[in-house]
């Protein structure tokens, strides 16, 4: 049987990956974006 301790690390730790998905999604949108915006102004 598991602790409420456990369970409320267990919690935090799966909280805390999703947040840093989340980031590392963001960060490679706006990545993305740079390199568009930079082949339209090649277009340009």
């Amino acid at each position: 049987m598991k602790t409420l301790e456990y369970y409320e690390w267990w919690s935090k730790r799966v909280n805390d990956n999703i947040l840093g998905l989340r980031e590392e999604c963001v960060r490679s949108i706006e990545e993305h974006l740079q390199v568009v915006s930079s082949e339209l102004e090649i277009i340009k």
